[in-house]
Parts: structure tokens; sequence; C-alpha cells
């Protein structure tokens, strides 16, 4: 009787272990002091990803609001920001009054602090983006004022984010997928991208404690002149931008699963080293009022990326879109943003082993 009771026991156990390992998921085992516990993972990760974003700026006055208030800002790609992560850049701070320290002395008009009403963050929500990168250049425009109200109206809207001194790193669970998400630059109060040896050991912790890790930078130079991914430390106007290069390489060789860069205001090269996606640039996406928007720094990608449960890359679908000063966000029925990354991989990773086709980004057999 004990023989047959333990075969029961034994099929039952192997019924459990290969229920739990079907359909081709990633099966994940976390042990705690209880015991031991097993997570299916789904096969396929989605994750949209999006440059600068700044929807308009009340300072010095309104005239750098749009006259929708924002409303429409996404309207042309609406239908495009579905994944399991929607991720972009938020390029300045959510506060209704305040002037900058960084205009005194300046005039105002040509002072680039950008602050958007408060209620331009629910617009974002609206959208669908639920992780923002607040590491950058401008989220610091109106101090700690600015950074603290940011912070405070984004918990509200239980949008997630990271990148300031403060909170360099946030853990979060979305159908049973456990992400870390973390974010550098090179500017005052963020994470910094100069320091690689932190920036590892940070990723290295994080993948301990999650599934996937997905890592934002804010790096390198500004404008069509710094549209190639150098491999060298990038200087802008005086200032140390990071080598991004190297910075995307170490993350990924600490465990990060995703590297998604901005700040040069254009769109760069991508590349997938160790089976792990990078984005150098995902340039200007959705920005109004003060931003640049000729040439190169008008076009941008949208990607739908696509990873394994492992954080390995699939492939990525490229939206390519198009701003100007009237028609503002719109969609590029001539593939701008498609056609100039797939010309700077080319050029700034030669043997890279992609293949650049129907908008699709993809390992090449």
């Amino acid at each position: 009787m004990k023989f047959i009771k333990s075969i029961i026991i034994s099929s039952l156990t192997i019924f459990f272990f290969i229920s739990c390992t079907s359909n081709n998921a990633q099966t994940v085992v976390q042990k705690t002091k209880v015991d031991t516990v097993i997570r299916k993972i789904k096969d396929t990760i989605s994750i949209v990803a999006a440059g600068d974003m700044m929807l308009g700026s009340a300072f010095p006055s309104k005239v750098n609001l749009p006259p929708d208030d924002a409303e429409g800002s996404f309207k042309a790609v609406h239908s495009l920001l579905k994944g399991d992560i929607v991720f972009g850049n938020l390029e300045g701070c959510f506060l209704n009054s305040g002037n900058s320290n960084k205009c005194n002395g300046i005039n105002p008009n040509n002072c680039f602090a950008f602050r958007m009403p408060e209620r331009y963050a629910g617009i974002y929500k609206k959208a669908g983006f639920n992780v923002l990168s607040i590491a950058n250049n401008h989220v610091g425009d109106f101090d700690s004022k600015g950074r603290k109200n940011t912070a405070r109206i984004l918990d509200s809207l239980k949008i997630h984010y990271a990148g300031q001194v403060n909170k360099p790193f946030e853990i979060f669970e979305k159908d049973s997928v456990k992400y870390a998400f973390c974010a550098f630059a090179p500017n005052e109060n963020t994470v910094s991208i100069k320091n690689i040896d932190s920036a590892k050991a940070l990723v290295a912790k994080l993948k301990t404690m999650a599934d996937i890790v997905i890592v934002s930078f804010h790096g390198g130079g500004e404008g069509a002149r710094f549209e190639h991914v150098t491999r060298k430390t990038e200087i802008f106007y005086n200032e140390n931008r990071g080598n991004v290069y190297a910075f995307a390489h170490a993350v990924i060789d600490a465990g990060a699963d995703v590297v998604l860069g901005h700040g040069p205001h254009v769109a760069r090269a991508v590349e997938v080293y160790k089976n792990k996606f990078i984005a150098y640039s995902l340039g200007n996406f959705c920005t109004y009022g003060m931003f640049s928007l000729k040439g190169s720094n008008g076009f941008a990608p949208l990607l739908q990326l696509k990873i394994n449960a492992k954080g390995d890359f699939l492939f990525a679908d490229v939206i390519s879109v198009k701003q100007d000063k009237v028609n503002r966000l719109t969609l590029d029925e001539n593939y701008t943003a498609f056609k100039k990354i797939k010309t700077l991989t080319d050029a700034d990773f030669i043997g890279h082993k992609l293949k650049f086709e129907n908008n699709r980004i993809s390992l090449a057999e």
C-alpha cells in the first residue's frame, strides 16, 4: 500500500511540473523562507518605446502651450501605444507655477526650461504610458520643487518612473512578470551614466530581484552632428555626456535585458548585443514649443519591441513618426526614421547580423 501511495504522489509531482512548464513559457523558481514557488512567465513580452516627450511649457508664458491644451498630442499614435510596457522619456517637470534658476540673467524667451501644467500628466496616463524616465537635463529645470511635484503626480497616477538619485529604480509586477526599471543621465540629481561600475552593480542587484531588467539612459551629444555612436566619451557644450556604447554593453554584461537611449534629439543606430536589444537614441517623439524640429530632429521611431521570457530579442517593428509646428505628431508615410536607423546601424555596426525589412528589425537567418 505504501508503495502504491508513493507512485501516486510521484505521478502527481511530475504532472504538476509538466503543467507549469508547458506552452514553452519560461519557468522561474523563487525560493523563500517558507517554500519554493514556481511561476510561469509569458512567452513573449511587448515593450513599446518612445523618445523625448514634452507636451508644452507654461514658462515663461502660455504661448508655448498647444492650442488644444495638449489633449490631441498622441491622437495619431493612440492605437499603437499598446504593450506590457509603454515607455518614454519625460523631458520636463509637472508644475503649475514658479521661475527657473537656470534662467537667471538670461532672457526667459531664450532659456530652455520646461514646466508642463500638472493636468498634462493625465494625458500621458490616458495615452497608455506606464513607465517614464525622469533621468534627463530638464526634469530639474525648476529644482527640487519641480522634481518632488513630478514624483508626487506620477505616484498618484501609478505611472512607474526612475532616474533621480532619490529613486534610482523601481520594481513592479504586471501579468505575473516582475520588472525592474532604472534610468541614468549625466545631469545633476540623476543617477550617473558616467559611473559605469556603479551602474553595473545596480543592474546586477536588480537582476536578482526581477525577471526583466529595463535600463534607460539620457546621453550623448545633441543634433544631426551627433547621429553616430562613436564608442567614445561624448562632449557637448563642454559637458561630459557619457560613453553610451560602453555604458550599454556594461549594463547588459551585468544583467540588463533591454537598453533604451535618448538625449541626442535624433534617431541613432540600434544593436543586439548578447541577444539583448539596444536603442542608442529614440529621438524627439512628442515635443511642443521651443524644441527644434528641423531636419533629423523632426523624425523619430516608435518601437514595438518583442522579447522572450529570458529577455532575448525577437524582433522590433518601427513605426516612423514626424513632427512639425503646425501638424505636430503624425505618422510618416515615407518611413524616414526606419530608413535612418538602418543607414546608421549599417555604418556604426558593420557586420551587425540584423535584417531591416518591411519596417521590421529582426535577426538575420
